[in-house]
Parts: structure tokens; sequence; C-alpha cells
């Protein structure tokens, strides 16, 4: 039998203590998960506090340590200090002593803190005495700012007195700039670290831009300047309105919620919003699904919206303090604006006279915009609060006034150096009252990998990025854009369709683009625009993709892909627009949707229509008579006798469709690689071309049933991602495979992937290397689809009317290792041929394009062999989580 000795009786006895914190705790959780979030941050702290409240009063070895020599006190820092106590967040701790700290304080802490740790708390803790804290404050302004959060707990309340006192005395009074403007500084920083958490896929909660940490250093600040107590001291201090603030506690409830569902559903103190957890917070925030979107992508349309609010409101807050990020600099002096009803405030920004200079003239709300951009200093926040609070003054008259629509044309055409004034024009609820069919992309998200940002926040900056072509701020590296946008007879055409082209995404239903041209024309005719200026614009928005889908998707060497655009076109300055237009929406869209390969593709695309509304006739007229030029200009390059017959022999093989499309220099590259062939399987060649960063691999093989399957198989194993490829059969039964191809990730060892991959071939074509198996375990974890898969299924599509030559196959799905291999496998067992491969992207999508035809040569048009084809392609492709 274990004898209880003094030291068990206390070990129990905190361990009881302990236990009823972690039950206490489990019932509160319990209560949250099923609805009851009234003051949860409060009441978890209070259960926190009250463990410690008993840890004092029945403490053994505090007796020992003369409180009433040395008076000691029990802080709370950081969010529990707050009473931001989240389900999984820290418990930071300060032991404060008036004097020494005493040996014997190692004995308190294991008696107050290892019982915590014991049931899973991550507790965090300092002992210190009083002059210690304030030397350290002085020095380490983290420190600093944890005891600005600092809340007495148990203990000398006196003591923690002392130490805020001497807080502000010795160090906030004295150093207050200072300490500001580190503040600041570390807050850029930390943004540039986490990113802008309003427009991120997987934003942090905290740590980034719109983050709970902004709100912190608003307190923080204000607690320096104005030793302000608690929240609610924002409003009353005059930093923030009364709405404002309302609007702040709402934002940062609705944030906390989330940051405690991601808590339990993780399990762990956890404030990054991983993709794959974004479904399961939704469900767990019980958010609507409602309008066509998703459950998930209304709940990250609030949180985005709640996140963008605290972003905009602690830049306010900073710049009306003059300490925003650009605090260093000198505020140039300006001139008074000379509209009346407006003024420049003591701080450099630009606001109103009075409110009542607004309501004799609401044309104000609009003029403002145009005299921020035009004197480039920003509004001020009291006028912002002015243009929400007087908005309903944009009624149908405001809309259809010409002045205001002249006025709203300026700032959509004024430079894109110029502050971004259309941000501030949608930041303070203008644009929607301006255009009411905007509120329904206001902060809409679209649940995938592809769309980096809201449609809203999307749509401003593709009218940034057009206006951006030829000046400084162009990140084409292209000098065609630049010209074409100055060769432009109306910009505002293009400008308005940047900013409304994808309005269509705010009703339910598929089909944006049209759905969006019905809604534009009805934007504009209110308006009062004429009905041609409404048919180019509505025009625009409508075929907004067509360049980007017919690009990326079909074979743009065939005649018959540009005679089509150009036929649906069919206006030359049309055409520049919708190219521009092509451009900046896909720049503005994200990393996925755009890249070099992507520009001279879409480039190379634009100018072959260009060419051909250009000349006015179609080109298959001169076809014969241009194939037989390149016979010529062939024979007449040759150096010899000898190189003339060979070239002449090699054209007999080379088949119509080759010789119309490929340029004579790459026909002579091509002989010559074939010269090499001899009894080889094959010969490649790898080129890097200057226009873009991609790899293009030219093979010449020995033709044989599925091929190419096994090079898309082999390249996949080698890790290398194919955009493009063209297969040419000769009529000697020769490959000639030209691919396009994403270059390896570490180019320092490029050289070796490229051997491998050579060997790995050849394995693959001698049976040596049994591809199917090596690539199952490799396939295996990624043919299963992922939850934000779940709401587009995948669609393959059989199109026999497109061209008149070959069956094209669509398959969109989504990308996961070996899906071109397996996608090109099943063909082959199909029967068929493949001649032209494309690789484009669809959302969070990809889209495999593939032209066919069968063994034979011949298009495949029956219904039956449709159904194989589908049938075959499903079965390889990923299927569902249950």
């Amino acid at each position: 039998m274990t004898d209880i000795t003094c030291e068990n009786v206390h070990d129990i006895k905190y361990e009881n203590a302990s236990l009823v914190l972690k039950q206490k705790r489990e019932m509160l959780f319990a209560q949250y998960l099923k609805g009851d979030s009234t003051a949860f941050l409060e009441r978890h702290t209070r259960l926190l506090d009250d463990y410690f409240f008993e840890s004092f009063e029945k403490s053994l070895i505090g007796p020992e340590m003369a409180i009433d020599k040395n008076p000691f006190s029990i802080i709370a820092l950081g969010g529990y200090g707050r009473e931001e106590q989240c389900i999984h967040s820290d418990v930071d701790l300060l032991f404060l002593f008036r004097e020494k700290v005493p040996e014997n304080a190692v004995q308190l802490i294991k008696e107050v803190v290892y019982p915590l740790w014991d049931i899973g708390l991550d507790v965090g803790h300092a002992t210190r005495s009083l002059k210690e804290c304030i030397n350290i404050a002085e020095k380490d302004y983290q420190v600093l700012t944890s005891l600005l959060d600092a809340r007495f707990v148990c203990g000398m309340s006196l003591l923690y007195s002392d130490l805020m006192e001497q807080l502000h005395k010795k160090i906030l009074i004295k150093r207050s700039e200072r300490i500001i403007n580190w503040l600041v500084e570390s807050n850029t920083s930390r943004h540039l670290r986490f990113g802008d958490s309003a427009y991120m896929l997987e934003p942090n909660l905290k740590e980034g831009q719109g983050g709970l940490r902004d709100y912190h250093t608003m307190l923080w600040i204000a607690r320096i300047m104005s030793d302000i107590k608690t929240p609610r001291d924002l409003e009353y201090y005059g930093y923030l309105s009364h709405d404002e603030f309302r609007n702040l506690s709402e934002s940062l409830t609705y944030i906390w919620h989330t940051r405690n569902r991601l808590h339990y559903l993780t399990g762990r103190k956890c404030d990054q919003l991983y993709f794959d957890y974004q479904p399961k917070v939704a469900k767990a925030m019980k958010s609507s699904s409602e309008n066509g979107h998703k459950q998930v992508e209304t709940f990250l349309g609030e949180l985005h919206g709640r996140m963008e609010f605290i972003k905009q409101q602690f830049m306010i807050f900073l710049y009306e303090l003059g300490h925003d990020r650009k605090q260093t600099r000198k505020r140039k002096t300006v001139k008074n604006t000379k509209i009346e009803g407006l003024e420049i405030t003591k701080r450099g920004s630009l606001g109103f006279a009075s409110s009542e200079k607004l309501l004799s003239n609401p044309e104000l709300l609009i003029t403002i915009f145009e005299e921020s951009a035009n004197l480039r200093i920003p509004i001020s926040a009291e006028g912002k609060r002015l243009i929400r609070e007087f908005g309903y003054l944009v009624d149908d008259s405001f809309r259809s006034s010409p002045s205001v629509i002249r006025t709203f044309e300026k700032i959509l055409v004024a430079p894109a150096s110029s502050s971004n004034i259309l941000d501030e024009i949608l930041n303070t609820g203008f644009l929607e009252r301006f255009i009411p069919e905007i509120k329904g992309i206001i902060n809409r998200i679209q649940f995938d990998e592809y769309h980096l940002y809201p449609v809203d926040r999307h749509s401003l900056r593709t009218v940034r990025t057009v206006k951006s072509f030829g000046t400084d701020e162009d990140i084409t590296g292209d000098w065609l854009c630049g010209n074409l946008y100055q060769e432009l007879k109306n910009r505002k055409i293009l400008l308005w369709a940047a900013l409304l082209h994808d309005i269509g995404k705010g009703e339910p239903g598929g089909g944006h683009s049209k759905r969006g041209a019905d809604i534009v024309r009805r934007i504009l005719t209110r308006i009062g625009f004429k009905q041609e200026k409404i048919e180019a614009i509505s025009f625009l928005t409508e075929e907004h993709l067509l360049l980007i889908k017919t690009a990326t998707r079909r074979d743009i060497n065939d005649e018959e892909t540009a005679f089509f655009c150009a036929g649906k076109i069919k206006d030359i300055e049309f055409l520049k627009m919708l190219y521009l237009l092509t451009v900046a929406d896909s720049m503005s869209t994200g990393p996925k949707a755009w890249n070099d390969w992507t520009f001279t593709l879409l480039r190379d695309f634009f100018l072959k229509i260009l060419s051909i509304m250009e000349k006015g006739e179609l080109a298959s007229n001169g076809a014969v008579e241009a194939v037989e030029n390149k016979k010529r200009k062939l024979l007449n390059a040759a150096t010899s006798a000898k190189h003339k017959n060979d070239i002449e022999n090699h054209i007999e093989f080379l088949p119509p469709r080759y010789l119309l499309y490929t340029t004579d220099h790459e026909i002579i590259e091509h002989h010559r690689l074939y010269s090499r062939l001899g009894t080889s399987e094959f010969v490649w060649e790898i080129n890097k071309p200057i226009e873009s960063n991609t790899r293009i691999l030219t093979i010449c093989a020995k033709d044989r049933p599925g091929l190419f399957s096994k090079m898309a198989g082999v390249f996949t194993l080698s890790g290398l991602d194919i955009f493009d490829a063209r297969i040419n059969t000769w009529k000697n039964n020769i490959a000639l495979d030209i691919f396009i191809l994403k270059p390896p990730v570490d180019q320092i060892f490029e050289e070796e992937k490229w051997a491998a991959a050579k060997e790995n071939l050849e394995s693959a074509l001698s049976g040596k290397l049994d591809l199917a198996a090596v690539l199952k375990e490799k396939m295996s974890e990624s043919l299963q689809m992922k939850p934000h898969m779940m709401g587009k299924p995948h669609r393959i599509e059989v199109d026999n009317e497109s061209s008149s030559f070959f069956t094209i196959i669509e398959v969109f799905s989504y990308d996961f290792h070996g899906l071109l291999y397996s996608i090109t496998n099943a063909l082959f067992a199909c029967g068929l041929d493949i001649r032209i491969a494309k690789i484009a992207t669809k959302a969070d999508q990809v889209v495999d394009v593939f032209y066919v035809v069968d063994f034979e040569g011949q298009k495949v048009d029956s219904e039956k062999q449709v159904s194989l084809i589908r049938t075959a392609i499903s079965e390889v492709l990923p299927k569902p989580v249950l």
C-alpha cells in the first residue's frame, strides 16, 4: 500500500483541479459546437481564470514564498490577456514578483503550470521581477507588445498596477513614436510574409493582411497613444465611428468563429485555412448555399469580405494617425481643391466641406474620386464615411446623368500609374450603388485553385492591367499589347468591358459570358449609351473567353480554326480589343491561368486571325500553290546535287498538311534529324525558345501503335509536364512529333533529367520497362477526388463538327500524375490514332484535347464508337471519395 504524503496530496489536488478544468472545457466546447456561441471567448477565458484563482488560493508553495514581503501576481498575456481564448489558443502567463524572483518559484510553476500541460494545454510562461520586466520591455518590443495585453488574474493586484504604471511612464510616454513606427514596420513585414488574406486561396486568419493581428495592432497603438482599456474605447476615443466599431465587432466575431471551427477540426492551433479544410469549416459554420453558389463559396465570400473590412479599416487607421506605410516620406503640399464642396484636410487628404454641401450637390459623391485621382491624394476617413452614409443619393437619375457618366469614364481611363481609385470606389460601396448589378460579384469567391481573387477584385485588376499596357507597369514584356492599346480609337469600350466582363458570375447557372452580355445591355441602356456602344461592350463581354479557349484547346495551325474566329469577330478593332481583354483577364486571374507558353500561343493565334482579316481572303485558296512554292524553296536550298536528290526523295514521304503548316527551316531540321535515325528506335532534340520559358522536344521515331501514349507515360515518370503536342506521321511510317514541355523544376540538373527520360523511353519501347506497372503506384494516391473537386464532375466531349478531317475529343478532369498517359492509353485501346494533343485549363480542372482518327485515318462518327470512347476514358479518371 502506497503512503500518502503531503506532496502526494498536493499533486492529487492539482491533478483534480486540472481535470475539472478539462471537463468544463469539454462541456463548453460541446455547447459551442451545438450552436451556443454566446461570449465563447470570454467564457473560455473565465474557466482558465477560475483554475488560476483556485491554484492561488489552495497553493502549498505560495505561503512559503512570503507574499507579504515579496508580493507576486499571475498575469495573463497575449490572447489570454485580451480574453480572446479560442479552442486551441496558447495560454501565456507572467509570474511577476516585486523583488528578486525566489528560488522556490520553480516549484510554484510546477504546481500551477505542469497540470495544464498534462491535459494538453499549450502554456507559455515567464517568471520575472518588476525591474526585469521593465528592463526587458525597453529593449525587446516583442515583450513590450505582450505586456500591452496584460490582464491581472490573481495575486497582488497592486503589483500589476505598478507594472502598468511604470510601463507607461518609463517606456510608452518616452518612446511612443519609436514603438509605433516599429509596430507599423513589423506589420508591413508580416503582410509581406503572410500575404493579403482578403485575396489568398488559403488565408491566414491571424497573421495575414486583414487578419486578427491587424486589429491587435490597432489596439496596441491606441493603448500607447490614449491608454485605452477596452476595445470599445476605440469608438469612445474617436478612432472609429459607431458604425465602424459595430462592423469591426461583427467581422471579428465571424473570424473568431471560423478560427474556433478550424481549431476543432484540426485538433490543434491552426490559423491557415487550408484548401481541403474550407468545405468542412463552411459546413460547420452553416453557411448557406444559394444563387447557384456552393456552400463553401458563400462562406469564403463572407470571410473575405470581413477580412477586407478589417484590412481597409486598419489602413485608414494608420493613415489618419500619420503612421501609414509611407510615413517616412514628406507629404507633398497640395493646392486647395477648386471643386466647391470639397476640401483638403490638415493631414493632406481629400474630404467634403460639409454634409450639407453633399446633400445639395449629390454629384460630389463621384467628383471626389475624380479629384482624388487628379491630385493624387487619398480620400479622408471621414470622407469615406460620408460616401457610405449618403450612398442612398445615388438613384436612377444620378446613374443616367451625362455629367456623372463623363466623370466615371474619366476615372475609368485614368492612367494605371495613378493610385487605383477604382479600388476606393469599390471599398466605399459607391460602385454597387452606381451599378447595382455589381453587388452579385462583390466578394464572390470561386472555389478552385485557379481563381486567385474574388470576382469584384479580379475585375478591377483586369481594368488596371489593360491600362498598364505600354507603360512602366506593363509586365507582359512584349511591345504588342502596348502598341495595340495606343492604336485603339475608343479605349472606353475596352475598359467598360474589362470592368463588366465577369458580371454574369453574380447570377446562378452556367454560361456566365452570355448571361453577362445580357446584364451589360441592361446596365448600359439604363445609363443611356448609344446602341452601337452597347453592342460593342456586350460583344466583348460575351466573347471574352473565345480567344483563350480556342488558342489552348484547338489546333491554331488549322486554317478552319482561325477562319471560324475571324468570322465571329468580323471587325479588326474588336479583334484587338478582344485580344487585350483576354491577356488582361488571364494575367489578373492568377498564375495558373497565365504563363509564357499561354502568352506565346495566344499571341501567335491573334496574329494569324489578324493576318486573315487584313488580307480578306481564305488561305485555302492558295494552299496548293503554297505547298508547291515551299517544295521549290526546299530544293533550291540544297547545297549539292546529292543533297537535292535526298530532299526530293524526302518530300515524297511528307503529307500535304505537314508541308502546309511547317516552315522551310523546320522541314530541313526535321530531315536532318531523320537522317540520324538509322536503325535506332528514335532520336530527339531539345531546344530552349527565347520567347517563352518552355522546352521544345522534337522526336523522330519509327511509328508504332501506342507510341504517343508511351511517350506521355515516360514524361509523367520523369516529372515533365506537356503543354502541347503535334504528331506528324509520314508516308514511310515515320513519326515526327513535336512536344512543348514545361522545363524541369531543378534546371541545374536538367541534362541529367533529359538523359534519364531518354533511357526510360528506350526501355519502354523495347519492352524492358513496364510503364503501366511503374506508374500505377505513382498514380494511385491521386486517383481519388479531393473535396474541392466534388462540385465539378468530369466531362468528355466528342466533336465531329469543328474539323473536316479529325474527331476532336475534350476531356475535362482534375489533374493527377499520369492523367495524360491514362487517357492516351485508353484512346489507343479504342483503336484511335492521336494526331494533335493540347493541354489547357478550365478553373481548377485541366482540359486535355485530342485530334484523332481511327487506324484507317477516318473520323470517328458512329454513335457506338463515341459511346465506347466515353466509357473507356471515364474508367481511368479519378473517382469521388466515398
